[in-house]
């Protein structure tokens, strides 16, 4: 059998889409690990797949590298507005995506007819006291913080020499968190820019992470490390998070791509 896909990234952080508007592939968490293999398959951080709704325009499921299924994708959900307003299935520039976390909404950036950008309103996040992580006979101090999804975030002097492959896996596992979690490798450039790398629960590092860059965010304002609005930069690329005073929702901004379509024996 032959499923037809598109892969799709935001900030270099890729997903597999899969249209299920009309049907659903039967086991989703074993076709996301087999798709998802870079070496002996298409290859990505997961699988989204692009469903209908009863309470928003449409709804996304969201599938890890390993095919544990998630909460919410900040990056994968800018992408999942573009699919459906290419392609015709919700043509408008202001749309709902029904997650597991609760119904987003989206504002899309239209370029010669196609979307290039959105901003996603990522909701109220929720920041708790740090905590204390014993790991290889280290202590790590984490400010835990939910955009829907848990994270962990831990303050580096420089990502660039962070141990993000050893030690991201330990504290994802760590007994503090017994859902596991993402956790942010962040430095702090000045006031409005933030570096960091995310080590994401269930598919190791990725490029970009839209929950993990909005976390960071409001881990780092909470402690007057940062402004409400700063450009955090990821390897791969640049996300814009504003901490709205208004509301207390933080909102997203950043591209959307289509890298390219296909289709796949399974």
């Amino acid at each position: 059998m032959n499923l037809a896909f598109t892969k799709m990234h935001g900030a270099g952080n890729d997903y597999i889409y899969l249209n299920c508007l009309h049907s659903t592939p039967e086991n989703l968490p074993e076709l996301a690990r087999r798709l998802s293999d870079r070496h002996f398959s298409v290859g990505g951080d997961g699988v989204i797949c692009i469903c209908p709704s009863q309470v928003a325009d449409v709804s996304m499921r969201m599938f890890n590298a390993d095919g544990s299924e998630g909460a919410m994708c900040g990056n994968g959900i800018r992408c999942v507005g573009k699919y459906v307003y290419d392609k015709g299935f919700v043509p408008k520039r202001t749309l709902t995506v029904e997650t597991r976390s609760g119904v987003k909404t989206l504002c899309l950036t239209v370029e010669g007819g196609q979307v290039t950008a959105a901003t996603v309103d990522m909701g109220i996040p929720r920041i708790d006291p740090p905590v204390e992580a014993a790991v290889e006979g280290e202590t790590c101090v984490l400010h835990p913080a939910s955009m829907g999804n848990p994270h962990a975030v831990l303050y580096v002097p420089d990502v660039e020499t962070a141990p993000v492959a050893t030690l991201g896996p330990l504290l994802e596992r760590h007994s503090l968190f017994p859902d596991r979690t993402n956790v942010e490798f962040v430095s702090v450039v000045d006031r409005t820019r933030l570096n960091i790398r995310v080590w994401e629960r269930g598919s190791g590092e990725t490029l970009a992470c839209g929950t993990g860059a909005c976390a960071a965010l409001a881990a780092t304002a909470s402690l007057g490390l940062c402004e409400r609005q700063c450009a955090v930069e990821l390897p791969g690329g640049r996300l814009d998070i504003r901490w709205s005073q208004e509301d207390g929702h933080i909102y997203l901004t950043g591209p959307a791509v289509i890298a390219f379509e296909g289709t796949v024996c399974i």
